[in-house]
């Protein structure tokens, strides 16, 4: 973790021979190395062919989940070797310090996302103090629940992350929070649900922090700071305030606001656009159709 409170994850890498590299002899079709998500990192690889990565130790957790191809996979850990029929829908989950080497027949095609130890920890109110949360290791098999929230942060990045890191941030915390309880080694008590929502003083200091920062990337994190809670808490008690999640709601903010500037027919739609904080025009005139029901250029026309 830096100064700022950010677990930077850059790319998927294990560690070869004290170096970090992509663990798949094929590039990346997509890669969320320019997202700025805190703690996870997500690539996808398409067509991979057949192959075999030799021996390998992952810095990270490592979550694979395979998209298209029926294979035959056959991995070694100890000296022991293993070997499984793997089909779409199928994960692989490896806690960080895990080493390995691994075979598979192929072509496939897979989504794979890292997280951070400390960011695992962090996704639960009674693991925050942790350095890393122990998971169970998994080779062979199916969650329907991690599929959805990996294949959820995948069209996050498909679409340019227009939101910017505030909801692939939101979805890893969710995934986080849902590894510890259901996959981890570590008994956790279940808590009860937490109901009232964000005092009404706090609520309109984040409010007025996330309406001063519209232009810019906003990050759950420092949400949370100026609730004065934790990541997991102030996920919870937003929506309950609101009806929103901080993504949804930041969206609807941007939204309004470039419906403001789009009146003035002074201001261009590339200028409502960066104003208001999308990534570019594309992303805003695709979140803006969505929400709106036409295009900015169509609302301008029409107002």
């Amino acid at each position: 973790m830096d100064a700022t409170g950010v677990f930077p994850v850059k790319a998927v890498e294990v560690m070869r021979n004290g170096c970090a590299v992509c663990p798949f002899p094929t590039r990346s079709s997509l890669s969320s190395k320019h997202t700025g998500w805190d703690g996870i990192a997500m690539e996808s690889f398409i067509n991979v062919p057949a192959v075999s990565i030799p021996d390998h130790e992952h810095p990270t957790h490592f979550i694979n989940l395979l998209t298209h191809g029926n294979i035959t996979a056959q991995w070694t850990m100890g000296g022991i070797t293993r070997s499984a029929e793997n089909s779409p829908g199928m994960l692989y989950m490896l806690p960080a310090g895990t080493r390995d080497r691994l075979t598979w027949s192929g072509p496939s095609t897979r989504i794979v996302l890292v997280m951070e130890p400390r960011f695992l920890a962090r996704s639960l109110e009674e693991t925050a103090h942790l350095g890393d949360v122990e998971l169970i290791m998994h080779w062979n098999f199916r969650d329907r629940h991690i599929q959805s929230l990996i294949l959820a942060l995948h069209a996050d990045l498909q679409d340019g992350s227009p939101a910017g890191p505030l909801y692939g941030e939101s979805l890893a915390l969710a995934l986080g929070h849902y590894l510890i309880r259901r996959h981890s080694t570590r008994a956790v008590k279940r808590t009860k649900p937490v109901h009232g929502g964000i005092p009404s003083a706090r609520l309109n200091r984040v409010v007025e922090f996330m309406n001063e920062n519209l232009a810019r990337d906003l990050r759950l994190s420092e949400l949370a700071q100026v609730a004065g809670m934790s990541p997991h808490y102030f996920c919870q008690l937003f929506k309950q305030s609101t009806g929103y999640t901080a993504y949804q709601y930041v969206l609807r903010q941007r939204v309004e606001r470039a419906k403001h500037y789009l009146r003035d027919p002074n201001i261009t739609l590339a200028v409502a656009s960066t104003a208001t904080g999308f990534a570019d025009q594309s992303h805003f005139t695709k979140v803006f159709r969505r929400m709106v029901g036409a295009t900015p250029a169509q609302f301008r026309a029409n107002g």
